[in-house]
């Protein structure tokens, strides 16, 4: 996994944080949302991973002309055979790059939902288990609204982490200008894989061996319902969401080499498992402040376990 961090940071400049998460949620076996204004990489990083890990890698553009079939298949009538069969959509593989999912009505974003928390998809009533592991990456706008559909927060509440992608510094963009190699000029073996997906299987496993302590489990209880208790916000994170920091935190202690978590990884993945799962209220909203803003000052209020 360190490798797999070290490849990605020699091709994208300035998101390492945003990059050590994304290795964290596949590992944790959550999905990720994207969002950033254009041109800031994010179908770059998603496909930079994905020729890191051999495995099958589909990307989606979403339009909103996109059926539900368009992603997960459907049946049609083989002529040549005489009989009916089954044609599995990009949604059969390890990694989906789900692109610009809020351009897609939500008939068509909900087709993810079952493939998302299930790992599996239901075509003209058949059931397919889907490869494992499953891993998707949607990426959206927000700065564009002409044209699109918000995701509904049943559907927020899917992704592990919401990541922002915000402009890079001044010395990362020099970097980035320095190093830039037109596509027609990449070697072949630019992006030779560091690993495969049976082994993130394998690694996975490792993730049970972590111990929590009794105290770092009330802190994160602790976090997760001074959501739900603030009078700043709507709708409160959910218990999935104590789970999503669980499972966050145990990843990050394995790819540190650690067999515990600390305050630390909990601290360190709490925003962007959070910012995606409250509503602020409207007042908040005039005021000029954020679901960010007030996950931070939760955070500040709770005393942290020693």
């Amino acid at each position: 996994m360190q490798q797999l961090m070290e490849k990605m940071e020699q091709r994208i400049y300035g998101q390492e944080e945003n990059m050590r998460l994304l290795t964290v949620a596949l590992l944790a076996g959550g999905h990720v949302l994207l969002e950033g204004v254009p041109g800031l990489g994010k179908t770059k990083m998603v496909r930079t991973l994905a020729e890191l890990t051999a495995g099958d890698y589909r990307r989606v553009q979403f339009t909103p002309d996109m059926m539900p079939s368009d992603l997960t298949g459907n049946v049609i009538f083989n002529m040549q055979a005489n009989q009916f069969q089954t044609v599995k959509g990009p949604v059969f593989a390890n990694l989906l790059l789900a692109d610009e999912i809020n351009r897609t009505p939500p008939k068509t974003q909900s087709a993810l939902l079952e493939a998302m928390e299930e790992r599996q998809v239901t075509i003209q009533g058949e059931t397919y288990p889907l490869p494992d592991p499953f891993f998707v990456i949607a990426t959206q706008n927000p700065v564009e609204s002409e044209g699109t559909y918000p995701l509904p927060e049943a559907q927020l509440d899917r992704f592990l982490f919401k990541l922002i992608l915000d402009y890079p510094a001044q010395e990362h963009e020099q970097k980035m200008l320095k190093g830039h190699v037109p596509f027609f000029q990449e070697e072949d073996d630019a992006y030779a894989p560091v690993f495969d997906w049976n082994q993130l299987r394998e690694k996975r496993r490792a993730l049970l061996e972590v111990k929590v302590e009794d105290s770092l489990y009330d802190y994160m209880t602790q976090i997760i319902r001074a959501t739900r208790e603030t009078g700043r916000v709507q709708l409160g994170a959910s218990p999935r969401a104590g789970i999503a920091v669980l499972m966050a935190s145990r990843a990050l202690a394995v790819m540190e080499g650690r067999t515990y978590i600390t305050p630390d990884d909990i601290k360190f993945v709490a925003l962007p498992v959070l910012r995606h799962r409250i509503i602020v209220t409207p007042q908040v909203e005039l005021e000029g402040g954020s679901s960010d803003q007030i996950i931070r000052e939760i955070m500040a209020s709770i005393t942290v376990p020693r």
